[in-house]
This record gives structure tokens, C-alpha cells and sequence, in this order.
């Protein structure tokens, strides 16, 4: 079974532990940061979406041309353009890209935030939306003769786009979520479906959820799995935990000096996945092999926010255990963006693909 690895495209050097020194989209950070990722074996790479934080796609246009090999994600929120003009622009994203466009759907688990942007649907009307838009954009990316459409939340006549993704049939749909909508969503129509990482018990409940959902929509296949975590990595154990512990104090001390309006809701946040990630670290700060949970407590389970901690060789033992259960796609953000992703890349991606050939030379050998 194939393995990929997924970082981040941010487009400054601003984190959880650091604030950015310029402006927000900082086009020489940006590609030093994705040139850092293509250099050091990492597959893909994602542009986030915020309601605030410059537009993913523009950004993700920038890299493609300036890159080789290096795959993209682009977030997209239904919510912000009409799904026949999206479709039109991931098609175009995927040319200029040569075929290396992936697009991960946002249904949006904070009603504050959707409403930045005059989103006022409930969640899980959002849901339904965002499922009846990537059946659109699926439509328009595939239909050569025009067509109409009356649902609940879209109506049009008589489209046929003339911009056709290389990709065939499509790039490749990503989504995410914990909650039933979600997983129904999700299970009838990605390709990718996203997890927070989670301990590996709980992981593998999701991930039955989503082939459950998937096998109820009448599909004969099932979402790849992607896992996300945020990698602590030192030469020794005890240099990792020293990191972790410095890493959280690094959080508290910038949480500290950010804007109100900005901080994620800590103690009741709305969406299943937060909720689920305070739970875990409710019941404890350390899971299984390498799992820490003080990172996510801290955020209130904002989005990635658990963490592997350890050497490259324990970290990569902690992934591959994720693998075993099945999950295909490992996405891993540094706090310390640049230098953790060529430190990932160096020390960690090396062991898991080596182990995992080794797998796959197991499972292929009579």
C-alpha cells in the first residue's frame, strides 16, 4: 500500500509559536517553504483557507509554476464562490499545476467564522450543500455536453464548461470531519477523508465510520485515508519531551498576545473533530506510542493539534502504526515551520518509506 505525506504551504512564517514578520502573503517565504517540502520527499503540500488569510488558490498557482514535482492541495469552502465558476478554476489551477492538484472541501465547523463571510446555513445544512456542490463541480469537471441542475441549494441551465482538469476523470476530492453528516458527505463522494490524529483505537473507529458511509452510498470503494499530526522530533528522547514542554510554553506565551476576535472558542468548541480532540486529552496527555495531547488542550482542539513526540525513529514508528490500521496519507506541520519540515523530511520520511516497502515486499512474497 502506497504511503504520501502531506505539509503545510503557509504563506508566511507566522504559527501557533511564532508571529509573522511581515505581511500575510509573503511570496519569497512561500516558495523557500514549498521548495523546502519538493526538496526533502514530501508529496504535497496544502493552502489552508481562512477567512482573513489570503485566497489558497492564487498562492497554489505561485508554487505550481515555480515547482517540479511537488503536488497541491487547495482548501475550497463552498460557500465563497458558485461551484460551475470553482469548477472552472480548479481546472485551470490543474493545468497550470500539469495534473498536481488535489481539492480538500470545507464544510466549516465554526458558525462565527463562517459568517465572516455572510455563511449563515447551520451545520448541517452546510453539510448537505457542500456535498450537492462537489457533485456539481465533479459534473462540470467531466461533462463535455451541457446540463442543468435544480437542487437545494443550487440552480443553473444549461452549463457546459470548455476548462477540463488533466486529471481524469478529476483531481482528487479530499474532505474531512467527525461528526454523521460529515462522515455520510465524505463517504459518498471523497477520494481523500481527513482525520485529526487521534489515538489508534479511536482512529480505527473513524475510519469504519467512513467505509460504513461509503458502503451506504453504494460505492464499491472507500475513501484513502489521511491522518494529521503535529511532529516534535529531537536527536534523544529526552530532548524531544524538552522541546514538547518548551513547544507548549511557546503556545501559551503567543496565545497570550493574540487578538480576541481571532482565538478559537477553547472550552465548547462547535465541531465534532475539537470536541473529539479535548476529549483525548481529557483523558490523558500521552497515548500509545508517541500521542500528546497538552498541544491540542491549549488550541481547544483547533483543527491539527496533537502531537508526535520523539526521536525520528519513534515518530516513524508512531506513523506506521497508523499505517497498519490503514491510513495511506500522513500529514505532519512543524510549530517552526521551515526547519521542521526539513528536519521531518531528512530524519523521519526516510524510515517510514523504507518501512513500509518492506511491508509491501512482505505482503507480495509467496
Amino acid at each position: 500500500m502506497p504511503v504520501e505525506f502531506l505539509g503545510i504551504a503557509a504563506t508566511n512564517e507566522g504559527s501557533e509559536v511564532t508571529p509573522r514578520s511581515g505581511a500575510s502573503f509573503d511570496k519569497t517565504y512561500t516558495l523557500k517553504l514549498a521548495r523546502a517540502h519538493e526538496d526533502h520527499g514530501w508529496d504535497r503540500v496544502l493552502f489552508a483557507y481562512g477567512s482573513g488569510s489570503p485566497d489558497p488558490t492564487p498562492a497554489a498557482a505561485y508554487i505550481a509554476a515555480r515547482t517540479e514535482t511537488l503536488q497541491i492541495l487547495v482548501a475550497h469552502r463552498p460557500n465563497v464562490s458558485y461551484p460551475t465558476f470553482a469548477a472552472k478554476t480548479f481546472a485551470t489551477l490543474d493545468r497550470i499545476s500539469d495534473g498536481r492538484l488535489a481539492v480538500h472541501f470545507i464544510t466549516g465547523g465554526n458558525d462565527h467564522e463562517q459568517q465572516r463571510e455572510g455563511d449563515f446555513l447551520t451545520k448541517n445544512e452546510r453539510y448537505a450543500r457542500t456535498h450537492e456542490a462537489i457533485r456539481i463541480i465533479k459534473k462540470a469537471w467531466t461533462s463535455h455536453e451541457p446540463f442543468d441542475h435544480e437542487g437545494t441549494h443550487y440552480r443553473f441551465n444549461d452549463f457546459v464548461s470548455d476548462t477540463f482538469p488533466v486529471q481524469q476523470p478529476h483531481p482528487p476530492v479530499s474532505f474531512g470531519g467527525s461528526s454523521p453528516a460529515a462522515y455520510a458527505a465524505g463517504g459518498a463522494e471523497a477520494d481523500i477523508y481527513c482525520l485529526w490524529g487521534e489515538p489508534l483505537a479511536q482512529t480505527a473507529e473513524q475510519i469504519a465510520s467512513v467505509k460504513a458511509a461509503a458502503k451506504a452510498a453504494g460505492r464499491t470503494d472507500v475513501p484513502r485515508i489521511q491522518v494529521a499530526f503535529r511532529p516534535i522530533i529531537a536527536p534523544t528522547e529526552e530532548l524531544a519531551w524538552e522541546k514538547a514542554h518548551r513547544t507548549l510554553s511557546r503556545i501559551k506565551a503567543h496565545k497570550a498576545g493574540a487578538p480576541l476576535s481571532r482565538r478559537h472558542p477553547l472550552n465548547s468548541p462547535e465541531n465534532a473533530g475539537s470536541r473529539r480532540l479535548l476529549a483525548v486529552a481529557a483523558e490523558g496527555e500521552r497515548h500509545d506510542r508517541a500521542l500528546w495531547t497538552p498541544t491540542a488542550a491549549e488550541t481547544g482542539g483547533a483543527g491539527n493539534s496533537t502531537a508526535l513526540v520523539g526521536t525520528p525513529e519513534t515518530v516513524a514508528q508512531a506513523l506506521l502504526d497508523y499505517y497498519d490500521l490503514g491510513v495511506e496519507i500522513l500529514s505532519a506541520r512543524g510549530y517552526d515551520l521551515l526547519d521542521d519540515a526539513i528536519d521531518f523530511g531528512r530524519h523521519v520520511i526516510p524510515i517510514v518509506r523504507e518501512e513500509v516497502a518492506k511491508r509491501d515486499a512482505a505482503r507480495t512474497t509467496p
